[in-house]
């Protein structure tokens, strides 16, 4: 069974984490809801559904949620022809299906927006599988996602890794029983993330690149539950 490296892309792999929280800013207020734009970028990694609730309070009045919804998907596309992946994304995903791993998208995102962040990595022949917010019932910080993503690699959880920006990104891992690593560039703290669990925790994914070999990802036979699930059904 090869390992399986399962990556988030909005502030991981690609600059958008910012560009997300202006559009949400906006059709929030389109609806006449204004919370602090702290509060909505610290929400950036959940989908919509948890951010609304976390935004919103799950106890608001729904009626308005897949209009808001719509209306941020309709705003973000407005930064669709500027996208840009961090330096070293696409690279980092081809050095690591090359040391054996599985690599697997993981986002919170579907549809249309999956499909312009494949073209903006530009590395699909490093990556197997994809899963979405239309493969699962719940998104981040919910497992769904990462559980969906060893399911289409056929991985355990003891030989999958998975790499995120946010506090949501290592909670939905820790939830599957994946470790994660973490990168700083979606905004978050080093600090906030050690203190959610983060195996490793790095400036971006250039950084991850230029010290591969001596991070998990460079040596996927020494991740913390490698084989158990092996050792378990022997």
């Amino acid at each position: 069974m090869a390992p399986t490296a399962m990556f988030d892309v909005d502030g991981t792999l690609l600059d958008t984490n910012y560009l997300h929280t202006t559009a949400w800013v906006e059709a929030l207020a389109q609806y006449g809801h204004h919370p602090a734009t702290a509060r909505i970028h610290a929400a950036i990694g959940m989908g919509g559904d948890q951010l609304l609730d976390r935004l919103l309070g799950a106890d608001r009045d729904r009626s308005a949620d897949e209009a808001i919804s719509a209306a941020q998907k309709a705003l973000y596309a407005r930064f669709w022809p500027g996208l840009r992946a961090f330096d070293g994304a696409g690279d980092l995903l081809r050095a690591v299906a090359a040391k054996g791993w599985t690599v697997v998208l993981a986002s919170s995102a579907s549809g249309r927006d999956l499909a312009v962040m494949r073209r903006v990595l530009d590395a699909d022949e490093a990556i197997a599988a994809v899963t979405g917010a239309d493969d699962v019932a719940a998104s981040k910080p919910a497992p769904d996602l990462v559980r969906a993503g060893l399911e289409k690699a056929g991985a355990e959880p003891g030989d999958a890794v998975f790499v995120g920006d946010t506090l949501w990104d290592i909670e939905a891992a820790a939830k599957a029983g994946v470790p994660c690593i973490a990168v700083l560039s979606g905004g978050w703290s080093e600090r906030d993330l050690r203190a959610a669990g983060a195996l490793e925790v790095h400036q971006d994914v250039a950084a991850v690149l230029g010290r591969l070999d001596d991070s998990a990802l460079g040596q996927p036979g020494a991740l913390p539950g490698h084989g158990r699930a092996a050792a378990g059904n022997g």
